[in-house]
């Protein structure tokens, strides 16, 4: 009851704060510049989007859309997209505790807690046009970034499947055409090193633009080893990027792009979250009991009725195998743009990204237990999207095109289970290939002057193909070693098997929509949007049965909003409702067999669920040089039917109960201030953001598992002189040093898995622009 009236309390303190004084407003990262010169009249900036693929004022976008300038988020210190947590409403970014390379994204509580490629994804990230298919690699690091637009609501008319939660679209900036260099320099504690730099060059005047970019970030682990003492977690991640523009007429603008991204990070750092009978059963003789290890990791997630807790200094342990999260990506982007054609504007996106992990994992953090994973993956995308935007009319505009996507991954998971028997492996290949088309089109119809309608629909046809299993292996002689590969571990000598699945989906999304201009100022919206989410075939098998298939979820999201500039542009109050029926949801259960020994994962398609809510965010500037932001959403997520068989066969009635990663409430604030200091300007900011509790894991028969509200303050002071050439920037991430439990994964009949957010990060950065 105590944490219920502080949450609560916490969340209607900030509202009642902000709206008092006419402030609720939207949170730092907004798109506002508050650093552009702004005359008494002129009030906010214009900002302009692409959510709807074309570029439009964000406040004429019936859409919930929040858009990221790149400087804000070089002010946020972010490496990469978990950065954004609590800055936007209503999403969730949380790292899988066993593959912090792939990332949860949840938005408006529709997400996915499957680290494996099979499970497939509910928000779309989307990198300058090309959807990220894998969620390995998707956190995406965060250089040189134009902004980031952030759709929450179903986007499937003109983003495709898998966009039932939203999309999170990324811009990186291309060149300009004009010679320059632009960079930064970050050293923080951790001994963390930021070396950032872009180079913009002309290589034919007007007609051929060339730019290179590139990144290195490194800092120590924050995880203490109770074997040796030393340090766990590290980061080691270097970027390199390169384009090529071609703009030989106004009509026509082409653009290659290359990346290449290098992580050499530590091995995932787990901590034993296990309560102590249960963690008892799993200590060997001989080694640390549980009286020893137990105060050390501060039992965080001990029971239903308390949120799991993180200490004030973060502990695990690692007692075999190499310290690895390696991963490599290459991407290559080219897209054409042909204005003034007969059909109209013409886009053509073509994409590839291949990516290949490798990392190791003490699964059970416990030394001498002897439970370990090594995890390697190789896939690769290719896509092609050709769309036209044309006026068919004064009064009719019309986006219509067509998408194609391949996808093929192999993962290789090998488990070592020598605390059970000396020599005990269990390897879990996978291999899936993924083919997709689709036609779609959407109008929008003035009609009138201020009233305007849209429709838009999608016909998807997809294909999965899946090859998975499960080999045992038993070799005494093998004690201590790991496996990497398919063969790596010596022959079969246990019985193991295959199973193969294959097949095909058609569906159809649509969005209807109105939309009312009450003054030049003032837009009101509403909207009938359905999405889906794809099936496929579960690749993490404990029997060949599970492989499935799970087929489509689908959902209906209703959404009402207002967008409005008030005080001649001086307050921007932006305010969407919503109410989403969740259909078919793919739950994933992970569970242990009878023998005791293999842990298996189904996915079925067994629930429905009711989402409703609203999201209110602005930016105000009460007088020149000082921007007030803000946030505030409201998320009521729960299981609307849902009958689910637990490991002893019973079923048990979950409805009602929280989807996961479903906070109820969360809320900013922040504002940033500049002035004139000596022959300069000093700029001062500060963010808070709040999250409230909320459900992790509590499927499987375990307790739930829930973790308490989140509360961090960043702040960043600097100051650069008039001809702004370079910046001197101090800065500190959590400035109160709040430590959280950030990620629980559970393993039946063993232990639960658990990682820590952040500690308090400090540093200095270095800008120059020349």
């Amino acid at each position: 009851m105590v944490s219920f009236l502080y949450t609560r309390t916490a969340a209607c303190a900030i509202a009642a704060c902000l709206v008092t004084t006419g402030l609720l407003t939207a949170a730092p990262v907004r798109a506002q510049d508050s650093s552009a010169d702004t005359t008494p009249h002129e009030g906010l900036q214009e900002i302009v989007v692409t959510a709807q693929k074309r570029s439009e004022n964000i406040q004429s976008v019936p859409i919930a859309v929040t858009a990221v300038t790149g400087e804000a988020i070089e002010n946020l210190k972010a490496v990469d997209l978990k950065g954004l947590q609590g800055t936007i409403p209503n999403l969730q970014i949380n790292n899988f505790t066993n593959t912090p390379n792939s990332a949860v994204f949840t938005i408006r509580g529709i997400g996915v807690v499957e680290p494996d490629p099979f499970a497939g994804n509910t928000v779309s990230i989307v990198q300058d046009g090309v959807p990220q298919y894998f969620s390995m690699g998707a956190l995406l690091d965060l250089f040189d970034v134009d902004r980031i637009e952030v759709l929450r609501g179903p986007q499937g008319t003109l983003f495709g499947a898998n966009t039932t939660g939203g999309v999170v679209n990324v811009m990186t900036r291309q060149p300009t055409g004009e010679f320059g260099v632009r960079g930064e320099v970050t050293y923080g504690n951790w001994n963390r090193m930021d070396i950032k730099a872009a180079v913009d060059a002309p290589i034919i005047d007007g007609i051929l633009a060339g730019k290179i970019s590139a990144m290195h970030t490194q800092r120590d682990g924050f995880y203490t080893n109770i074997v040796d003492g030393s340090d766990m977690g590290h980061r080691n991640v270097t970027v390199l990027r390169a384009y090529l523009r071609y703009t030989p007429t106004d009509d026509v603008d082409v653009t290659l792009s290359g990346e290449y991204g290098r992580a050499r990070n530590g091995s995932p750092v787990i901590v034993n979250g296990s309560t102590g009978p249960d963690y008892a059963i799993f200590v060997p003789a001989g080694t640390m009991t549980t009286n020893q290890v137990l105060p050390m990791y501060a039992s965080p997630c001990a029971s239903d009725a308390t949120p799991c807790r993180a200490p004030s200094k973060y502990y695990s342990a690692r007692d075999f195998g190499p310290d690895l999260s390696n991963m490599d990506n290459y991407r290559a982007t080219l897209t054409a743009n042909i204005s003034n054609t007969p059909l109209g504007d013409i886009t053509a996106i073509t994409g590839y990204k291949s990516f290949h992990l490798e990392e190791f994992t003490d699964n059970d953090a416990v030394v001498g237990l002897g439970i370990d994973t090594f995890r390697g993956t190789r896939g690769w995308q290719f896509s092609q999207e050709l769309r036209t935007a044309a006026d068919l009319t004064d009064a009719i505009k019309l986006q219509a095109g067509g998408f194609y996507m391949k996808t093929h991954y192999d993962h290789f998971n090998s488990v070592r289970l020598e605390a059970f028997a000396p020599g005990l492996r269990q390897n879990l290949p996978q291999d899936q290939d993924n083919w997709s088309g689709s036609l779609f089109a959407q109008t929008y119809v003035d009609l009138t002057d201020q009233l305007r309608v849209q429709a838009g629909i999608r016909y998807t046809h997809e294909t999965t193909e899946m090859v998975a299993g499960t080999d045992n292996y038993y070799n005494p002689d093998g004690i201590g070693l790991y496996c990497t590969h398919e063969g790596s571990c010596g022959d079969v000598l246990l019985g193991g098997f295959r199973a193969r699945g294959k097949q095909s989906w058609d569906n159809i999304g649509w969005k209807l929509g109105i939309d009312y201009k009450v003054t030049p100022d003032t837009l009101v919206y509403a909207s009938w949007a359905r999405g889906f989410k794809s099936g496929g075939f579960v690749g993490r098998l404990g029997q060949a049965s599970d492989i499935g298939p799970f087929n489509p979820e689908k959902v209906d999201t209703f959404e009402a909003g207002v967008k409005t500039d008030l005080f001649d542009r001086r307050l921007r109050l932006n305010l969407a409702g919503f109410y989403t029926n969740y259909r078919d949801m793919q739950v994933a259960q992970n569970y242990i067999l009878p023998d005791g020994t293999t842990i298996g994962t189904s996915i079925f398609n067994a629930a429905k669920a009711e989402i409703k809510g609203f999201e209110l965010e602005a930016t105000a500037l009460p007088f020149d040089g000082l921007t007030l932001t803000g946030s505030l959403a409201y998320l009521d997520a729960k299981y609307k039917t849902f009958d689910f068989l637990d490991p002893g066969g019973a079923i048990v009635d979950l409805s009602g109960r929280p989807l996961q990663n479903s906070p109820k409430w969360s809320a900013s604030a922040g504002a940033t201030y500049e002035t004139a200091v000596g022959s300069g300007k000093a700029r001062a900011n500060v963010l808070y953001t709040y999250t409230d509790t909320k459900l992790l894991q509590g499927l499987q028969g375990q307790p739930l598992v829930h973790i308490q509200p989140t509360h961090f303050v960043n702040a960043t002071i600097g100051w650069s002189p008039d001809d702004g050439r370079w910046t001197l920037e101090a800065w500190v991430r959590n400035l109160a040093n709040n430590h959280y439990v950030e990620a629980v994964t559970n393993n039946p009949g063993l232990f639960n898995q658990v990682s820590y957010t952040s500690p308090r990060e400090y540093g200095v950065t270095f800008k120059f622009d020349l």
